[in-house]
């Protein structure tokens, strides 16, 4: 193919990306903020509506190219890491072959030819063979060639700065694309639209009765979860498998404080949307989302957000100072929560408890929201797990 001018767009990383559409775009702007930042995004060139290369930026400086041929077919890999000042270098180069579409779409290559660069130039070739389909289910012995000089400059390309998309232009042409002598990058990104996610009507999660949902009809419940123990002034939000993974704090008042599920019955059942933990009896007059002090909502995309991990299918309210013996967390609440929405772990008074719950959607992020009263005091601190709406966590 031969072009004179690149669209560019933008997305978070989505190494598997085969298409011309981003499954999770972002503005120029907002991906602008996240370089600077040194946080990952990734860009993608097209032309005539074919995708041409993927260019994924990672953390600690280091790029990724994915490059396509002329039938969009994602061919090849191109790792490049920092070299000398201002200078990357090609450090792997990975080639796939496929005999054909349908072996393609499911990522079953016939060769995968890798090569490897040094930082003084020695280069090796490693070449890996699937044999025939069906034949062995064993792969055939890769061949590696002895390694071999080449001068360094070769395989170096320019650091780019944000926007220099023209830096990766040299590389398309492995796959057999022809630049003009001038190539025009044009910007086709989104807008940066309304920005984070922000907070539902929070307190519909908790009226009683009926409602609409994604899945269909569907009725609120509110349910006591119990009374929250708090004694060093700081909750933490956190699946209780994994507590000591920096949990989402919030500087909350010691004392007790009640806990209140929202669950949501369908014709398929109940789950909780959503999770309480009251500190004032005053209806909040703004919500906030829940952040860490490295976290900034600039670097988020549209309706994105930063949330509480989810890898046990449980979160849980505690106290920051909180602990659990790992081996007797089956015992004490992953098997109770399997026939409960809710299961509290005691502790000795005046020491904290912790409450746990089933999170809606199982494992996955969700947002925390921050109710402030007129005065900017904590009112409430709710978990929602997205049941009534479409998004899931991101």
């Amino acid at each position: 193919m031969i072009f004179d001018s690149l669209d560019v767009s933008y997305g978070n990383m989505w190494g598997s990306q085969q298409g011309m559409t981003h499954p999770d775009p972002m503005s120029r702007a907002v991906a602008a903020r996240r370089h600077a930042a040194g946080m990952e995004y990734a860009v993608l060139l097209s032309a005539r509506e074919r995708p041409l290369a993927l260019v994924e930026y990672w953390p600690r400086r280091m790029w990724r190219v994915y490059l396509f041929d002329d039938r969009s077919w994602r061919m090849q890999m191109i790792d490049l890491k920092p070299h000398s000042t201002g200078m990357l270098l090609a450090r792997w180069n990975t080639r796939w072959q496929f005999s054909n579409e349908q072996e393609y779409s499911s990522g079953k290559w016939d060769v995968q030819e890798t090569t490897t660069v040094s930082a003084d130039g020695q280069v090796e070739v490693r070449s890996e063979f699937a044999g025939p389909r069906g034949a062995s289910t064993e792969p055939l012995p890769p061949r590696t060639s002895g390694p071999s000089s080449a001068p360094v400059e070769s395989f170096l390309c320019p650091v780019p700065e944000f926007g220099d998309w023209q830096v990766f232009v040299p590389f398309l042409a492995q796959q057999g694309h022809e630049p003009a002598t001038a190539v025009v990058l044009r910007d086709v990104s989104v807008d940066e639209g309304s920005g984070p996610l922000r907070a539902p009507e929070i307190e519909q999660l908790f009226s009683p009765g009926a409602c609409d949902t994604p899945d269909g009809p569907a009725v609120v419940e509110p349910v006591d979860a119990g009374l929250l123990r708090i004694a060093s002034g700081q909750l933490a939000v956190s699946d209780p498998g994994w507590i000591g993974e920096t949990p989402r704090t919030v500087a909350v008042p010691p004392g007790e404080f009640p806990v209140t599920l929202s669950l949501l019955r369908t014709t398929r059942g109940a789950g909780v949307a959503a999770a309480r933990v009251t500190f004032l009896d005053i209806p909040p007059r703004e919500w906030e989302m829940a952040l860490r002090p490295d976290e900034d909502l600039g670097l988020l995309g549209e309706g994105q957000f930063y949330g509480v991990g989810v890898d046990t299918g449980t979160a849980a309210f505690m106290d920051a100072t909180r602990t659990v013996i790992e081996d007797q967390l089956d015992e004490d609440l992953f098997i109770p929560l399997a026939s409960h929405f809710t299961v509290e772990l005691p502790s000795t008074e005046p020491g904290p408890n912790l409450i746990a719950f089933r999170a809606g959607r199982g494992d996955g992020s969700y947002p925390v929201w921050i109710g402030r009263t007129d005065d900017g005091q904590v009112g409430c601190v709710v978990v929602d797990f997205q049941l009534h709406s479409a998004d899931g966590g991101e």
